[in-house]
């Protein structure tokens, strides 16, 4: 049996990051899988592969939680979908950079449970989020590159 290779996995719908990662992921010569529900170029580089899953709610999300393993990286920020990847194993970052890890999970998934409730209750009380910066793309790049290095490590064990 073939030893597991690390991929690494976009949740690719409104990802800002996605030329950043595929870089990286080409640099190290990992698979990256860019999922989504259509729209995106894909891309001419032999290691990057577009899937497609049908339009509808939380299609890509699903396909990404079914399809991990203990040794990819996935790129999302929707925070159920990283719990669930998290539960298989797989390490997890934001597109801003940010580490979700099994540490930090159940923290964040009550804040982001707990605004939603609040916007519920108030519905004035709506906002977009911080805008998408280039510190934040440089610290994506910063991250991403220890993770695979451990992805890879783990697939040699």
């Amino acid at each position: 049996m073939a030893a597991p290779k690390p991929r690494l996995l976009i949740d690719a719908d409104a990802c800002p990051v996605r030329a950043e990662a595929e870089r990286v992921a080409t640099r190290f010569g990992i698979e990256m899988l860019v999922v989504s529900n259509g729209g995106l170029r894909p891309s001419p580089n032999p290691l990057v592969h577009s899937i497609f899953v049908p339009s509808g709610a939380d299609a890509a999300d699903k396909w990404i939680a079914d399809t991990c393993t203990a040794t990819d990286v996935v790129v999302t920020a929707d925070i159920p979908l990283a719990a669930k990847c998290l539960a298989k194993g797989a390490q997890v970052i934001k597109h801003n950079g940010e580490a979700l890890t099994t540490a930090n999970i159940g923290m964040t998934l009550a804040a982001r449970d707990l605004m939603a409730d609040l916007r519920a209750a108030d519905p004035f009380l709506q906002g977009g989020g911080k805008a998408f910066s280039k510190a934040d793309r440089a610290r994506f790049l910063e991250r991403l590159d220890p993770m695979l290095r451990a992805a890879i490590l783990r697939c040699r064990e």
